[in-house]
């Protein structure tokens, strides 16, 4: 099971003078808020939990209604094993808004931890309903039916969950909560997604798979056997020293459709696009209307371009591949657009507007390098 919580990288704690067009109190009602806030994130990444929870209860005493406050507050206390309390902020939040899929997700964790998988799995379930392309809740999914031994439904949701995230095939390899359907048919062509993910971003050899995915040897060994057998990889060999060992690469078909990643300095990869250019076109001027129904404050157009991003027959498959983060955003914010109208279109506007701006920078970043 993912541990969720990830460490951000601490903040000098220097004061420093106001630049022109900063926030002050001054300017900005909601500047105490976010301040206790960011107070309280900055303490989280220091571990120092309790005093996390205490400034996002004063926060909170600004903005009672703030979800990411919350958020935050269930989170740290679900980390000081303050089950009650967490369950009781999440709810808190599902009273606001019943359909934020992060928080039935969180909320299946909780009840992981307790050790309530049948509650663990209504939970999850209910983030999927609100979100179907939420890879970790899919993935948690597997696990909680994995420990209640429903071995076949554990492998589908495993393998969605790694349609839509393939770094879960690799993470499902060292997750204890699999033991019931390692032996299972279906998990071992799941191992045999992490080895041609592992070939595709530049491990080649045996030992390098096996040390870097926790494959064990002989699960490693049937997995090359069976994807050689497949034509899906060839085997070559290179010189060492006086002995000559076997390396795998991808067969030129398979490299073709899934683009491979090469090892550059300093270890990292560098990724050649699969998609066709044409669909990078595509999806840029997407990016461009969106912003433009956006600035307008078209709901009705707004929402018939999200489909664009969301439709896997659009732009929807480079949206997963490049952007997931973002995907599953547009996701939600089509809901609400739906529910709430134009007051959440101008409420939100601005946040909006900044990850189109991001995915734009992105893709005229890629349609350079396909062009070069």
């Amino acid at each position: 099971m993912k541990k969720l919580f990830g460490k951000k990288s601490k903040e000098l704690k220097v004061s420093k003078p106001k630049k022109e067009g900063e926030e002050t109190s001054l300017v900005d009602a909601d500047y105490n808020r976010k301040k206790l806030f960011k107070k309280g994130i900055n303490l989280m990444a220091d571990e120092k939990l309790e005093e996390a929870i205490m400034y996002f209860q004063q926060a909170l005493r600004i903005d009672p209604d703030n979800v990411e406050t919350l958020i935050k507050l269930g989170y740290a206390n679900f980390h000081i094993d303050e089950h009650g309390e967490a369950l009781s902020v999440y709810d808190r939040v599902l009273d606001i808004d019943v359909t934020n899929p992060e928080v039935w997700n969180l909320k299946g964790l909780v009840h992981y931890e307790q050790k309530k998988y049948a509650k663990a799995l209504d939970a999850v379930e209910k983030a999927i309903e609100s979100d179907p392309t939420y890879g970790m809740a899919w993935y948690n999914k597997a696990c909680f039916l994995s420990l209640i031994n429903e071995v076949p439904e554990a492998l589908e949701a495993l393998k969605r969950s790694i349609e839509l995230d393939v770094k879960n095939a690799r993470r499902s390899i060292r997750d204890r909560d699999f033991a019931n359907v390692r032996i299972e048919d279906g998990f071992k062509r799941i191992e045999e997604v992490v080895v041609l993910e592992s070939i595709r971003q530049g491990y080649h050899t045996l030992g390098a798979i096996v040390w870097t995915t926790f494959l064990d040897v002989k699960d490693a060994e049937t997995a090359f056997k069976k994807l050689l057998e497949k034509g899906l990889i060839v085997q070559n060999e290179k010189r060492d020293g006086l002995s000559r060992i076997p390396i795998y690469d991808l067969a030129t078909n398979v490299a073709e459709r899934m683009g491979k990643e090469k090892k550059g300095l300093f270890g990292i990869t560098r990724k050649t696009l699969p998609r066709p250019f044409k669909n990078l076109k595509e999806l840029g001027q997407a990016v461009q209307d969106a912003k433009e129904s956006i600035e307008e404050a078209d709901v009705d157009k707004t929402i018939k371009i999200f489909d664009t991003f969301i439709d896997t027959t659009k732009s929807g498959e480079e949206m997963i591949e490049y952007f997931f983060e973002e995907h599953r955003e547009i996701r939600l914010w089509k809901i609400r657009l739906k529910d709430r109208g134009q007051d959440y279109l101008i409420e939100n506007k601005e946040k909006m507007l900044t990850v189109f701006e991001n995915i734009e920078i992105s893709v005229t970043k890629k349609l350079r390098n396909e062009i070069a």
